[in-house]
Parts: C-alpha cells; sequence; structure tokens
C-alpha cells in the first residue's frame, strides 16, 4: 500500500482510528523514541547524522529555546522526521512562550492583577501566533501554580494566590493559546505546569519537598488544572516537587488516578526538565532505570531531557517492570495530540518573511494597555498622583529608571531589550513642554558602592518631584531565583532613606518579580505604584499612570507583607484559636502591608448595602447578591468587586475569606453600576474533603465585597 493511502494519512478518518492505525505499524523502538524530547540540537542541520544521541527522526519532541528563533533549523529538523523516518512521524516542536513571544506581556502575576481574563487570552492568543510563525506548536505554558510563599522565584509567573482567580485565568489562557475562539489562526498545544503542588515548596527554595494535606491540596492547588483540563488544554507538565513524600512525577495517585481516571485528561503528560532522572536526587529511585520505571508506569508520557526513557525501557519491558500496555498508551497520547494540531498534513511552517522582524504594532498596543492596567497604585498620600501641573522639575532617580532588560522579566523568549520602553523614554517622551525631566542612577541594582548616592540626593533636593524607580533585575526572580528576603537588592533601601530625607516628596516605582518588602521605606514614599515586571512597552504604560492620561485600576492578585518574616502569608488563611492581638507578632503584627485585592484610583467608589433577594438559598436553587458602586469623584474610572465568601462554623475549618467570584466594570465619573453575583450552592459554598468530594453543609455564610458584609442561610 503506497504511504500517502495508509489510513493514518487520511484526514478524513476519524482522529482516534488514524491513532489506532499508526500505533499498530509501529515497532517498539519507534514507540520508545516517540517518548523522548530534547532539544533541538547542533545549529548546523549538515552535522545532524554525526549527533546520533541528540538528534534521530524518530524522536518524538524537541524543544526551540534559542536565544534567536531558527525556523530553518526547525524545518530541516522536521523534514528529516517526516522524509527520512519509515512512518514519516511529524516531531512537535515545543518552547517557553509564558508571556509573550516577540512581543512580550506583563508577568503572569502582574496580569493577574488586572482582573482582566479576555486581556489575558488576547495576549495568550498574540504570543500563539507569533510563536507559530517561527516553528513552534506547544508552550510549555500557562503556569497554574498556586502562590505561597513570595521568596519563591516562580511566583512571577502564577496567577497569584486565589485558586479561583487561578482557574478562570488559566480557562482564557488555554483559549487563547489554543485559537478556541471562533475565526482565530492555528495556535498551540497548552500546556498546564506543575502538576501539582509546587507553589507550596519548602522554605520558597525552588524543587523542594512540599507538605500539603489531602484537603488542601484539593481545595487551593488542584483547582486551576482542573479548569484548564476542563477547557481543553492537550497536555499537562509533571511538577518538581516531592509531594507528601511521592515525587509529582513518579505520582500515580495525581497524574493517573486524578487527572485521567477521575477528570478524563486525554491529552500527554510531559516531565520537567531533567525531572525523570531527579527521582534519584528525591531518594525514590535507586538508578536511572527505576527512575524510568517509576515514571512512566505513575503516567509521565514524554521524558524531557535526560533520555532515561529512550536509554531504559526497552529492557525494563523485556524485564516485566512496564507493560507493552503502558507503552502504548502514553504513544497514543502522545499521537493523539499530534494529530490534533495537524502537523500530519502541514509539518512545516513557511518561510518567515524576515529574520527577526519587530512586534506587530496591535501587539504593542496591547501589550501597552496590557500593562497599565496590570500596575497597582499601593499608596497615594494627599494625592499626589497624577503629577501636578504646577511640577517643573522633576527627577527620576534609581537603578531601574533607565534599565530596560529587567522590564521584560524572567522567560522573555525571544524579546529585545533594545525595544523596551524604559521607565524614563516613557515619561520624557509623554511629559507636557516646559517640565525639566534629569535622571541620576544613585546606585546598582545590586552590589555597587555608594559613589552615586551624593549625585542623586542633590538632584531630589533641587527638584519638586521624584520618581524614585527601585526594585529586581530580570534575573531576581523566575526558575531557580528563590531568595531568602523580600528586602530590596543591594544599597537601594539605603537610598531610598537618602532620597527621602531631602523632604521632596517621592513616588516609589517598583519593578519586581514579586512582592519586596517595603516597611522600612514606606513611610517617607508620598505614592507608590507596583510596576511590576510589565513588558515590552512597560515604560509607556507607567508614563500614562503618572501624568493621568489614564486611571489606575490594577489590584494585587498576591498579599504584600510588611516583612519576609511574616511568610506565609494570603488572604485566605484559617483562622487561629484566639483573635487578636493573641498569636500575632510582638514587631510587626500579622496585618499584611498591602492585602489582596489593594489597588487605589485617582477617583473614589462607594458602595451601597449588598442586596439579597432572600436569606435562605437550599442546594438546587441559585441565590443573586447584587451590590450597587458609584464612582463619586471627578475622573472616570474601572473597579473591580471581588466577593468573598467564609462559612464561619463547617466540619472542615474554612478560610477566614476566600475569593469566589469578580468582575470589572468601567463607572464614568457621577455615575453608578449594579455588579451581580448568582451564588450556586454547589459550585460556591461546598469544599472539598481529603478525596475531593464536595461537601455542601447547612449553617450561615457570611458574603463580602468591597467594605460591605452580608449574612445568609444555606438550609438542606
Amino acid at each position: 500500500m503506497a504511504a500517502e493511502t495508509l489510513p493514518y494519512r487520511n484526514a478524513r478518518l476519524p482522529l482516534e482510528q488514524r491513532v489506532r492505525d499508526l500505533l499498530g505499524r509501529m515497532t517498539l523502538e519507534e514507540k520508545i523514541d516517540q517518548l523522548h524530547q530534547c532539544g533541538a540540537g547542533d545549529t548546523n542541520p549538515n552535522n545532524l547524522p554525526l549527533l546520533a544521541e541528540q538528534f534521530r527522526p524518530t524522536y518524538g519532541s524537541f524543544i526551540l529555546n534559542g536565544a534567536q528563533p531558527d525556523l530553518a533549523l526547525r524545518n530541516a529538523l522536521q523534514r528529516k522526521c517526516v522524509e527520512e523516518s519509515r512512518l514519516g512521524i511529524p516531531a512537535i516542536f515545543g518552547a517557553d512562550v509564558i508571556h509573550g513571544y516577540r512581543t512580550i506581556f506583563p508577568i503572569p502575576l502582574a496580569q493577574a492583577c488586572s482582573w482582566n481574563p479576555e486581556l489575558v487570552r488576547q495576549a495568550c492568543a498574540a504570543a500563539a501566533e507569533e510563536a507559530r510563525a517561527q516553528g513552534v506548536d506547544w508552550t510549555f505554558a500557562p503556569m497554574v501554580d498556586i502562590a505561597v510563599d513570595a521568596r519563591w522565584g516562580r511566583i512571577a509567573e502564577t496567577f497569584g494566590e486565589s485558586p479561583c482567580a487561578a482557574s478562570i485565568y488559566c480557562e482564557a489562557a488555554v483559549r487563547g493559546y489554543q485559537g478556541l475562539e471562533a475565526g482565530t489562526s492555528p495556535a498551540l498545544a497548552a500546556c498546564l505546569k506543575h502538576f501539582a503542588g509546587y507553589g507550596n515548596s519548602e522554605g520558597g527554595r525552588d524543587y523542594s519537598y512540599t507538605d500539603i494535606s489531602p484537603q488542601r491540596l484539593w481545595e487551593m492547588h488542584l483547582p486551576p488544572f482542573a479548569a484548564g483540563v476542563k477547557a481543553g488544554a492537550r497536555t499537562v507538565m509533571s511538577a518538581y516537587n516531592d509531594l507528601n513524600g511521592v515525587p509529582a512525577s513518579a505520582n500515580r495517585h495525581l497524574l493517573t488516578e486524578i487527572l485521567r481516571n477521575r477528570w478524563g485528561f486525554e491529552g500527554l503528560v510531559v516531565s520537567d526538565w531533567n525531572a525523570v532522572r531527579q527521582l534519584i536526587n528525591q531518594g525514590f529511585a535507586a538508578d536511572e532505570a527505576e527512575a524510568a520505571e517509576k515514571a512512566i508506569n505513575a503516567g509521565v508520557d514524554l521524558d524531557m531531557a535526560d533520555g532515561l526513557y529512550r536509554k531504559h525501557l526497552g529492557a525494563l519491558m523485556q524485564q516485566t517492570r512496564v507493560s507493552p500496555g503502558t507503552i502504548d498508551a502514553a504513544v497514543q497520547r502522545i499521537l493523539r495530540v499530534k494529530f490534533d494540531l495537524g502537523l500530519f498534513e502541514h509539518p512545516f511552517c513557511p518561510p518567515a518573511s524576515g529574520e527577526d522582524l519587530p512586534p506587530r504594532g496591535d501587539f504593542l498596543k496591547l501589550a501597552e494597555e496590557f500593562a497599565a492596567q496590570s500596575m497597582v497604585l499601593l499608596k497615594n498620600r494627599g494625592d499626589i498622583l497624577p503629577v501636578a501641573g504646577s511640577v517643573c522639575r522633576l527627577a527620576m532617580i534609581g537603578p531601574l529608571g533607565d534599565e530596560k532588560a529587567a522590564l521584560l522579566g524572567a522567560w522573555s523568549q525571544q524579546g529585545r531589550a533594545h525595544e523596551v520602553v524604559s521607565l524614563l523614554e516613557g515619561v520624557r517622551e509623554k511629559l507636557p513642554a516646559g517640565v525639566q525631566l534629569r535622571a541620576a542612577q544613585g546606585c546598582a541594582i545590586d552590589g555597587g558602592g555608594r559613589d552615586g548616592f551624593a549625585e542623586a540626593v542633590a538632584l531630589a533636593r533641587d527638584s519638586d518631584l521624584v520618581l524614585l524607580c527601585l526594585g529586581e533585575s530580570a534575573q531576581m526572580s523566575g526558575e531557580n531565583a528563590s531568595r531568602s528576603t523580600l528586602r530590596l537588592p543591594g544599597l537601594q533601601q539605603e537610598l531610598a532613606l537618602a532620597v527621602a530625607a531631602t523632604g521632596t516628596p517621592v513616588v516609589l516605582l517598583v519593578v519586581s518579580g514579586r512582592p519586596v518588602e517595603l516597611a522600612a521605606v514606606e513611610p517617607g514614599m508620598a505614592a507608590i505604584l507596583a510596576v511590576w515586571q510589565p513588558g515590552t512597552r512597560g515604560g509607556a504604560a507607567v508614563a500614562d499612570l503618572l501624568l493621568g492620561r489614564r486611571n489606575p485600576s490594577g489590584r494585587l492578585s498576591v498579599t504584600w507583607p510588611r516583612t519576609t518574616g511574616q511568610i506565609p502569608i494570603y488572604h485566605n488563611m484559617r483562622p487561629r484559636a484566639r483573635v487578636s492581638p493573641n498569636g500575632e507578632y510582638q514587631d510587626f503584627g500579622t496585618t499584611p502591608l498591602y492585602e489582596f485585592g489593594h489597588g487605589l484610583s485617582y477617583t473614589r467608589f462607594a458602595y451601597s448595602p449588598i442586596r439579597l433577594r432572600r436569606p435562605t438559598v437550599s442546594p438546587d436553587e441559585t441565590l443573586q447578591a447584587e451590590v450597587t458602586v458609584t464612582n463619586t469623584g471627578r475622573r472616570d474610572g474601572t473597579e473591580t468587586v471581588l466577593w468573598f465568601i467564609r462559612d464561619p462554623a463547617a466540619g472542615i475549618t474554612r478560610p477566614l475569606k476566600e475569593l469566589t467570584h469578580f468582575e470589572s466594570a468601567a463607572i464614568a465619573a457621577g455615575a453608578s453600576r449594579v455588579f451581580q453575583f448568582e451564588i450556586n450552592p454547589a459550585r460556591d459554598l461546598s469544599f472539598p474533603d481529603g478525596d475531593g468530594r464536595r461537601i455542601l453543609e447547612p449553617g450561615e455564610i457570611l458574603l463580602f465585597a468591597g467594605p460591605e458584609s452580608a449574612r445568609f442561610n444555606v438550609a438542606l
């Protein structure tokens, strides 16, 4: 039978029929090769014959994370896969497209501060379009681990500390990456990571042990993954962490019993980089063979980077430690994703129209909009912002003022630092005529000396207002970037205190991938804006907010502690045995510097009392709650209403408050808007036990929105 007439090559046949037909034609060696993923290899395709271990045309997947996109290499590798292998199975090419590809958007932690899932979807769709044009088929995103400890570098990649918000953002990201909207262009396969509990690593140290009770796992860490599976995510990545004594990358309970059997996930599971071999480091496998055995039997289909499946699966099958059915099931899941992406029909990407084209104008406009909506005005004493027309001499001081790479953040993929609009450039470009802007670095981001202090202090004294730009470099957050303290790096805190001592009003702009410890400097700051790591157009967005061309609307997706010593601290903590002040720290108390959901505006919003349609709800009913929000100021603004619940007495103790619903809306000055929350008892008022079973109990429920609260009862 001619190759083109084989059933698996017939796009008109059902996908599952094609998968079964191809699987039946594969040798054991071909199957095992499909379970292997590695880097794209030598950049010269002519050298591939010399790199048998690095490249074989039957390998299942390659990673494209080079410093420059190389579409020619990608197509050359793919051509060898489809033309020089017996069955012509195309490879799938993955990359870490985390918060943009060529156009870099704010880091996910900042994105969540926008409370705008539609912007998340649009940004992911834009990233998918850029990445697919350069040969990427698969992104290792979204990351939906829950932020528990701000010392953990990868908090920057999360959507914050709320399982509810992370679930909604996850669903939006999956739709954006995978092109699930009508009329969208071909998109990427999304990958939910890291499954599961990675965000709870001990001490905020990356790759570390996590101790999470089964009930807490179901309540806090699993919901965003369940939402992503429901949204149709094609792939999942197993986590590095050891979860309660069983590493996630060899955890059958997670990968098979929950993910596949209970949730019905049919896509592929890929390990994180070298995670199979690292089972040895974690003390769960004695050698490489045992590591491969435990990972494949737990449910890891594709082995990223370490090559242990290729090296050991054949022998493990001969020893009956791995069954043929287990191998076949893993291969089927990989083939299913490849067929679903259309790689058999369209294995190659058309040559790009340019080697390194700059981002498109519409994507840059989206990046600037997203950056502006993500920034959070934390403090604004005396309404010093927006910058008043009386300011004639403006100073920008600090190591982050004219820094570009830091604004991109970690995992900036193909972003180019020289294309970033720095804070200094953004403000300078948009300042009104007649306003003088001068700059001084003051100190380095980290290390260095105090040689620049004198210049910075003199400039501050000779200015009407100081914009103080402090924070982290891009390398200070992200993977393997845990920090023992949230204190401003290097001499930045000293610089802040010296500048504040001049008496000139200071606006602090914080560039970071996590909350930063500000307790020592906050009293001396007139205003504080959390800029985060805002991406390619960050400086332009900052300028619009400072100058009042836009009204800040961001609200924190993560609690901002006063000091590192308060960690862990998050909004959905459980109550203590004694009420305050009992049990508080003697030096700083237990309240954060800025709580989850905090964010100021240049206008004011007033909330009406919460209105409930009735005082009691039964399981088969819904209860409508509503609150009227009025813009009482003189500026148009956007308000986000966060709805929290609390069950004050339950069979399993409940958090002090849990985010259950949110909605944002623009409200003109003087106008009002009614926000509604349709409470579904099974969805919104139940809670999981240690096996994930939902429990709905009768009794009183407290409901919060803004400063308002109400009570109602659940009747069973």
